[in-house]
């Protein structure tokens, strides 16, 4: 396990830190991509801030167990309030508006609404962070955008409307947080912010999960298909993913960072259309096309601008 945690938090010699960064970003997207097609199924058996809480149980859990590996990092009492933000902020009320956008609409639709984080973390960056805004990330942005409305409008799946008032609502608290946790993730080793902000969101989960079970008939929990499931979102898509998300937030620019989520619908759609019976068409292509061409665009441009500072 220490070896394990010594491949995933530090950078690679060999390796300079926005190369690694981008592996990091990719296997972020891509399971944050699958969460959408396996929560979609789960919440068919089990309330949202049931899976919510045991997804954070799972991942707090090992989360804690690598800490243990670790020499301990205190926070200074004054940087509390930002764990604190990025727990209740970020992993209560972003996640949990994800997973009802998700059950009101579909996996897809709320995939394309997560896409348009890119546009609200550089615009949050911007007076945050001090962020400056390049005309290679609003070309890339652009194209991943437009790339991820050309892959959900071949799909041809309606939402409800409250399904995308919620979604919207995840967006902009999800790149507040994202803000954040660049401020803090300068200060303080990934691990440790995501530790300590996934225990706040599973003492915030608590009281509701409470309530839902009292209210809730006939759950589900104890399906092994379930049970698999949520192992899955809380070990690949909360614990990994998350630690991935926050030390590439230490590496390189928020607004870079973000330039990779509209990866997501392009996985969801894929996933959803191999196991969820959504419908995909040709312009699913067209669309990967622009995302990924964008991604690789705002890649290509910021290994140019490090070459001539160095000449």
């Amino acid at each position: 396990m220490r070896d394990f945690t010594s491949f995933i938090l530090k950078e690679d010699d060999c390796m300079s830190n926005k190369g690694l960064a981008y592996i990091y970003l990719t296997i972020t997207v891509s399971a944050w991509g699958s969460l959408y097609v396996v929560s979609k199924f789960v919440l068919g058996h089990v309330p949202t801030f049931t899976i919510l809480f045991l997804r954070y149980l799972v991942a707090g859990i090992a989360l804690l167990l690598i800490l243990r590996t670790r020499e301990p990092e205190k926070i200074e009492r004054q940087d509390y309030k930002y764990i604190v933000m990025i727990g209740f902020v970020g992993y209560f009320l972003s996640v949990a508006a994800q997973l009802l956008g998700t059950k009101l609409s579909n996996a897809s639709l709320a995939s394309l609404i997560n896409s348009m984080n890119p546009v609200f973390i550089i615009l949050f960056a911007v007076p945050v962070l001090k962020e400056k805004i390049t005309v290679s990330k609003l070309i890339s942005v652009t194209a991943a955008v437009a790339g991820a409305y050309i892959i959900i409008g071949g799909v041809g799946n309606g939402g409800a409307m409250i399904g995308i008032i919620v979604s919207i609502f995840s967006v902009l608290t999800w790149s507040l947080m994202t803000v954040l946790v660049r401020r803090v993730t300068q200060k303080y080793d990934a691990l440790v912010v995501t530790t300590y902000s996934i225990l706040v969101a599973l003492a915030c989960t608590l009281p509701v999960l409470i309530y839902e079970l009292l209210t809730t008939p006939h759950v589900q929990l104890f399906d092994p298909a379930t049970i698999s499931s949520i192992l899955y979102m809380g070990l690949v898509c909360t614990a990994l993913s998350h630690v991935l998300w926050n030390k590439s937030l230490s590496m390189i620019e928020a607004g870079s960072c973000s330039l990779f989520y509209p990866l997501q619908p392009m996985v969801a759609v894929s996933l959803g259309g191999l196991f969820s019976g959504e419908k995909m068409s040709i312009t699913f292509l067209m669309g990967a096309v622009l995302i990924i061409g964008g991604v690789l665009f705002s890649v290509l441009a910021g290994r140019r601008r490090n070459y001539e500072k160095s000449l």
